[in-house]
């Protein structure tokens, strides 16, 4: 385990909406360089990049055309390199992300295996043997390739399955998972991480890491061989490498060998029910306010994979992602500080998605690049209140994505000059888990009052006590020991032994020395 994740709190960018530094539009590395400063004093001491490779963006990225080279509009491979070296003096770990299940359509590798007459990569992807052959059980596209066989895909038609074999051929065309040519694959991608592990990489954020070896069984054994496999490699060759996987079962993903993995949102799991509720027909979500939202059932899916993996590794809690509605969709400032207050004192290494550290909005807008309900999360960082909200000197037509054009629209800017903003909010959590080290990643964490439909929420993290109340009523619960506030929001202190929360309120306690 790499150690400088203990104290890591990462910064996720999407860089094509972070920084435009050229005027085209499109944010770039050299934007992402540039802001290197506001991101360390944000507090955050390790970046996840979206995907930055080669691609013709049919999915934003995650249909690559060549993994060892950048994508033009962010600029050069050099742009990237001279971004990990500038990172690195300001303390600052960069992850890539890694998307090891399929490329683009237009990759060299599949244009090859595409051929009649049989080369190297004639098995780099997943074919049938004959034209008129359905890949039963698996989406496949036929009749576009001058081979006589239908290709596998995952998720979008530009977005070929890459070969790493079946646990359980049925097929004649299935191959094993040890067959020569699905070893060659697993193999190309180790290779692609030694390419970036040896220009300054840190490590990789792992796109959809379950889901290699196609018939896998339930505990994705042959996955799992794949990934053990890789994390061999990183211990022996590259052990400050990290590895997070978007997996969701930490369980089976950090037994595979990933440092970390996500608690990713999913409708009614444990993850959603803390900002995101309102996939139900009501709104419970804990975090809103009068909203008589219920920690258990957080609890009742997050300890059983907490408990089951935290020898292992790290399970993540995140703010948003490129793939998740922002949680200002429907909480407000308010009820944002306290959401983050939880997620940054919880165990594991804490996300924080661009733009969420001011409480930027989720924007309804048509489909970009293969996001549709996902692009409103994906609109340029808000900077200050100049042109495009100082993201680019592009014309407003040019731009990636619009900008946030609402009159309250948050910025920077604002936020820096007010000291009761979010962004003040967040750098002081996080300025707070870097100085306690019985909050950062490995600490114990023990729920000390989680009643079902009740308040607070009280947990233990080393020898500290977190409490926190996101109702408008005033609650208490007992509380041995005399214990004194060194963080709060709202108003949250120990009294005459309990725990006193007033409306909306969030506290770290510190036992008193005797």
């Amino acid at each position: 385990m790499p150690q400088w994740l203990k104290d890591a709190v990462f910064y996720e960018i999407y860089p094509q909406s972070f920084q435009d530094t050229n005027g085209d539009g499109i944010g770039d590395f050299q934007g992402i360089t540039g802001k290197l400063d506001y991101i360390r004093d944000l507090g955050c001491n390790a970046l996840w990049i979206n995907p930055c490779f080669d691609s013709p963006f049919k999915d934003a990225g995650y249909d690559v055309r060549d993994y060892k080279k950048t994508a033009p509009r962010y600029g050069t491979n050099e742009d990237l390199y001279h971004l990990f070296e500038e990172a690195h003096k300001r303390g600052i770990r960069v992850l890539l992300d890694l998307v090891p299940g399929h490329t683009s359509e237009e990759h060299e590798w599949f244009t090859m295996s595409q051929k009649a007459e049989t080369n190297e990569y004639s098995n780099r992807y997943i074919w049938t043997n004959h034209c008129f052959e359905g890949a039963k059980g698996f989406p496949y596209i036929g009749g576009e390739s001058e081979r006589s066989g239908v290709y596998v895909l995952n998720f979008f038609k530009c977005q070929p399955a890459l070969n790493y074999g079946f646990l359980d051929p049925k097929e004649p065309w299935q191959l094993p998972t040890d067959h020569p040519d699905c070893a060659a694959t697993r193999e190309a991608m180790k290779d692609v991480m030694r390419f970036w592990l040896d220009r300054g990489c840190d490590g990789f954020r792992v796109d959809m890491a379950a889901s290699l070896v196609k018939n896998d069984d339930e505990e994705k054994t042959g996955t799992c061989a794949i990934w053990r496999d890789v994390r061999e490699m990183l211990d022996s060759d590259y052990p400050e490498a990290a590895m997070v996987s978007e997996w969701g079962n930490p369980r089976l993903a950090l037994k595979a060998g990933f440092h970390m993995d996500f608690f990713l949102n999913g409708r009614g799991n444990g993850y959603s029910t803390l900002m995101r509720d309102y996939e139900s027909q009501e709104d419970h979500s804990f975090f809103k306010k009068d909203s008589h939202g219920d920690i258990t059932r957080f609890l009742d899916d997050y300890l059983p994979k907490y408990e089951a993996s935290k020898e292992d590794g790290y399970f993540c809690l995140l703010t948003c992602n490129h793939d998740t509605l922002r949680p200002r969709y429907n909480l407000d400032e308010t009820e944002l500080k306290l959401a983050f207050a939880f997620i940054f004192t919880m165990p594991g290494v804490p996300y924080l998605y661009y733009g969420d550290e001011i409480g930027m909005r989720y924007l309804e807008l048509a489909t970009k690049e293969g996001g549709y309900f996902r692009t409103g999360s994906r609109t340029p960082m808000q900077w200050n209140s100049g042109k495009n909200a100082g993201f680019s000197d592009a014309d407003k037509d040019s731009l990636y994505l619009p900008v946030d054009e609402a009159s309250d629209a948050p910025t920077v800017e604002n936020q820096e000059s007010n000291p009761d903003s979010l962004l003040h909010t967040v750098k002081a959590l996080l300025a707070l888990r870097h100085d306690q080290a019985d909050l950062q990643a490995d600490a114990v964490f023990e729920p000390l009052y989680a009643k079902k439909g009740a308040m607070p929420f009280v947990y233990r993290r080393g020898a500290l006590t977190v409490a926190v109340n996101p109702s408008g009523e005033t609650v208490t619960v007992p509380s041995d020991g005399q214990k004194s506030a060194i963080y709060s929001i709202g108003s949250g202190r120990w009294e005459n032994g309990q725990i006193v929360l007033e409306p909306q309120s969030f506290v770290v306690l510190e036992p008193n020395t005797p």
